[in-house]
């Protein structure tokens, strides 16, 4: 598994090892012992380490890569060239069962450098010859998660600033990691399918009424919502990539990401049923959010 320490590679790991997996785990720093993991020094950019990974596994899961990094040169390597050194050394080692996390950025490869990048690996992770299976999250959320954590501060102010109108698909990391563990075990009904899960809410969220349920999680009855025009959107991503440089949160490049009007999950691209549906409700999932952020101090 690559990934394994990020937040959605973290929370498959563990549910992986409730199932029974033993997981054979690529890491670029040095970690705690755990039982049921073996984990290889090494990145995503070092075939050796990606070699001793894939040796004798049963699967090999991509989930690591990169969401927002400088240039487009940046995105080539953390996702396309990265995805084809894991697809080699998978088959390499012999593994023809393959599970690659995408993203909904890939259905608009024009949009942004991240979205192009993220593509470019679907091709590589079809063109493979493996039994894969592509899953391609919308916006993930749940305990760890910095990227939303934003959001909730926000809301629990009693504001939300939010992009222009669109609408987005949603889905908690353990439900996300469940289906991925199911997919590892699947060598039939997912075999060459890419899947856009999500929390089952038909046609998605609207963005407000996304950071209206975070206010509802935060205890908040009422969160003044507004929407930032594109124009603006952008002028934030140049001056927060100016000040922050490397650091920027908010680079050209996801403002053009954010501010897309559709980032829903296809209902015909859902996993089917058989093998997986989203078990608990959303509103339960913010507010178990909320809980840990709390109890880690980060609310």
């Amino acid at each position: 598994m690559t990934g394994a320490t990020g937040f959605v590679g973290g929370a498959t790991m563990r549910q992986a090892i409730g199932a029974g997996w033993h997981i054979r785990a690529l890491t670029r720093r040095p970690q705690p012992a755990r039982e049921g993991v073996t984990w290889i020094a090494g990145a995503l950019d070092r075939p050796d380490s990606l070699a001793e990974m894939a040796a004798g596994s049963d699967v090999v899961m991509h989930i690591g890569g990169v969401v927002n990094v400088p240039t487009r040169a940046a995105f080539e390597a953390g996702n396309a060239t990265a995805t084809r050194h894991v697809v080699d050394a998978a088959r390499a080692a012999g593994v023809t069962r393959f599970v690659h996390v995408s993203s909904l950025a890939a259905r608009e490869p024009d949009l942004s450098d991240y979205g192009w990048s993220k593509a470019r690996a679907e091709v590589i992770v079809r063109d493979s010859g493996l039994d894969w299976t592509i899953v391609r999250p919308p916006a993930v959320f749940g305990p760890g998660d910095t990227e939303m954590l934003d959001l909730f501060r926000m809301a629990r102010r009693g504001i939300a600033l939010l992009p222009p109108s669109g609408r987005m698909s949603a889905i908690y990391v353990d439900e996300l990691a469940r289906l991925l563990v199911a997919l590892a075990a699947d060598r039939s009904t997912s075999i060459g399918a890419i899947y856009e899960p999500d929390d089952g809410r038909p046609q998605g969220w609207s963005h407000r009424s996304f950071a209206r349920a975070i206010g509802r999680a935060v205890g908040r009855n009422h969160v003044a919502t507004l929407a930032i025009p594109m124009t603006v959107l952008k002028a934030g991503g140049r001056i927060d990539t100016f000040v922050r440089r490397s650091r920027a949160k908010l680079t050209p490049d996801r403002a053009r990401y954010i501010a897309h009007p559709d980032w829903v999950a296809a209902p015909g691209a859902h996993p089917p049923t058989t093998l997986w549906r989203p078990e608990r409700g959303t509103d339960v999932t913010l507010t178990e959010t909320v809980r840990w952020y709390r109890r880690e101090g980060w609310l």
